[in-house]
């Protein structure tokens, strides 16, 4: 039987799957996943902590600083046992705290929070000690961690699970306590690169 020529040649086939953008394997840019992203909107909260006393064994010793974040990857889990998660950037001040100190607290900022969050998520910025220096806070009778005044909600945490993602930890903790301390104004939240409030 003579040999025929395929119809198509092997290398006419388009490939099975796109050209990967410039950077990541899978397709899809820095700038592509930040644009898609930022069309959600998110809550915005100050996750605090409170460094572990520098001996704990001296009761005297001086106690660590408390420490603040702003993040808007943050969420319910679980309702029993009452689970929260909140993304935590690799490396950051706040992971690493939280890679020792198992303790920490949530404030759900309010729409008139808009100053917190800015002034806790600013780069660059002076140390957290003059961050909270002319802020109403009062602290969480667990964690030891400042709860900012006028927010809507205030949890305290204990670390149940550190799970690393990508460039992120994910820091699944167990809820200790819950209070409403404010019923004013509405949620602080985060949409397309700013801070917004509803209406």
């Amino acid at each position: 039987m003579p040999n025929t020529p395929p119809l198509t040649s092997p290398a006419s086939h388009p490939p099975p799957f796109p050209s990967p953008a410039p950077g990541h394997a899978e397709g899809v840019s820095n700038e592509e996943f930040r644009a898609a992203m930022s069309r959600l909107a998110s809550g915005v909260v100050l996750v605090t902590a409170q460094e572990p006393p520098l001996d704990p064994d001296d009761p005297l010793a001086p106690g660590g600083e408390d420490v603040g974040m702003t993040a808007t990857a943050f969420l319910s889990v679980s309702l029993d046992p009452p689970l929260v998660l909140v993304g935590l950037r690799e490396g950051s001040r706040m992971d690493d705290l939280l890679d020792e100190q198992p303790l920490w607290a949530v404030s759900v900022l309010s729409e008139s929070q808009r100053h917190i969050a800015g002034r806790f998520a600013m780069k660059g910025r002076v140390s957290d000690r003059l961050l909270f220096a002319d802020l109403p806070y009062t602290r969480g009778e667990v964690s030891g961690a400042p709860l900012a005044g006028g927010a809507l909600a205030t949890l305290e945490c204990r670390t149940e699970q550190r799970v690393p993602a990508g460039d992120h930890t994910l820091v699944i903790g167990r809820v200790l306590t819950a209070a409403l301390p404010s019923a004013d104004g509405g949620p602080l939240t985060y949409f397309r690169g700013r801070y917004r409030q509803l209406g």
